[in-house]
């Protein structure tokens, strides 16, 4: 998918946030990225919702419930939450949710923080495949996928989604 689609994609998720939003009567909310691609659309998103307060970001890797199985990551970087968690109305976002398991791990770190009142989740792609009752409250698009393909959103500027396969096939999402 071309960097102008991605563009309107994430103009719609905002509008669909501040919407929500609304509905909610969530006031002053924060906003928190998950490594990598979550962090690259937080930016964006962060931006264009004018959110006062500084970007919060999240490397999920020691909550992961397969680290074991994994051993060290040597690409894990720290995550930085730069205010309060207690009693916030916070925005999650990340790239891809597939299985769930990379928001369960998120919203475990979160928790360790403090507890906030709410967490809205934003992603820019819903596949299918959930292993875990996660559902988005925002999503940018739904693509019909195999099992066996994957998708990648690399960047951050600009930002492309690629499916690949097993193969390491590559195409833009249309």
């Amino acid at each position: 998918m071309q960097a102008e689609a991605i563009d309107g994609l994430i103009h719609e998720m905002a509008q669909a946030i501040k919407t929500r939003l609304e509905v909610q009567q969530a006031k002053d909310p924060v906003m928190i990225g998950i490594h990598t691609g979550g962090v690259w659309l937080a930016e964006r998103l962060h931006q264009l919702l004018h959110i006062n307060r500084p970007l919060g970001t999240l490397d999920i890797s020691f909550y992961r419930d397969d680290f074991t199985r994994i051993g060290m990551n040597p690409k894990v970087k720290p995550s930085q939450i730069p205010f309060e968690v207690e009693d916030q109305h916070i925005i999650l976002v990340d790239d891809v949710l597939q299985t769930g398991r990379t928001i369960r791990a998120a919203m475990n770190e979160i928790f360790d923080y403090g507890r906030p009142a709410s967490i809205m989740l934003a992603t820019l792609v819903e596949r299918s495949g959930r292993e875990l009752p996660i559902q988005p409250s925002v999503v940018g698009v739904r693509p019909p996928l195999t099992n066996e393909q994957q998708i990648t959103l690399t960047g951050p500027d600009p930002l492309s989604l690629i499916i690949g396969t097993s193969k390491q096939e590559t195409r833009g999402i249309s």
